[in-house]
């Protein structure tokens, strides 16, 4: 490949990359030009990490191809996971307002390519388009809502309650299917609601037994009444 082929691929995978993501989609072509020139990108196999907890953070992450599993360890030594971030998702916005290292460990869960973007160079893009600011600070905020929404999960509900209320999140409310695909590997998921991967199992068989859910495949899950799911 020449050099000028290079170059106009690379382009081409930051410009995928930043018009993926919501604190730059709303920027006109010369502004999504210049954040384009600022990207660095990299690629990961599976299981590979981009970053360990620990590490210093001086970089926003943004997932351009692939996913990845953002997961910390307890002292003794057990996996909860904290987040999956698809295609047009970041990590390591906080870092970029303060010095700070990773708490977490962040894992390719497929081939995934990334872009990004250091501490100064985006601070100095949100000085230049405020506007930047004002969507990181409204993804910051869904973020809270999220996770007081699962800490609440974890206090209040059934490991079954969590369970349906996962699966109906999947299903979306304008969703025109009534069938969703898991995401996350078994053992994942029973990390992500606070369980075991064999209660997960049992949980589902129930579910099913009740005529709630119908289990299509090892991934795919055909949601049968969602109303009585939701009110579980």
């Amino acid at each position: 490949m020449t050099e000028m082929n290079q170059k106009h691929t690379c382009n081409t995978s930051h410009k995928g990359c930043v018009s993926l993501v919501p604190i730059f989609n709303h920027l006109d072509t010369e502004q999504m030009n210049e954040v384009m020139e600022t990207v660095q990108s990299q690629s990961f196999k599976k299981g590979e990490l981009v970053y360990h907890a620990g590490d210093k953070s001086d970089v926003l992450t943004i997932v351009n191809k692939g996913s990845l599993r953002l997961y910390r360890l307890s002292e003794s030594g057990k996996e909860q996971l904290v987040r999956v971030l698809r295609p047009g998702e970041f990590t390591g916005e906080l870092a970029l307002f303060n010095e700070k290292v990773h708490e977490n460990y962040a894992e390719a869960m497929e081939a995934t390519s990334v872009c990004q973007i250091t501490r100064s160079q985006l601070q100095a893009l949100l000085v230049k388009y405020p506007s930047i600011s004002l969507k990181i600070l409204q993804e910051l905020s869904s973020r809270v809502d999220q996770t007081e929404q699962q800490a609440a999960r974890f206090t209040t509900e059934s490991t079954e309650q969590r369970l349906a209320s996962y699966l109906v999140e999947l299903l979306g409310s304008d969703s025109q299917s009534d069938i969703v695909t898991l995401p996350l590997t078994k053992k994942d998921l029973a990390s992500y609601i606070g369980t075991t991967p064999e209660t997960v199992s049992r949980k589902l068989k129930e579910l099913e037994e009740l005529n709630l859910i119908k289990r299509i495949s090892s991934s795919k899950i055909k949601i049968v009444d969602e109303d009585n799911l939701l009110f579980l």
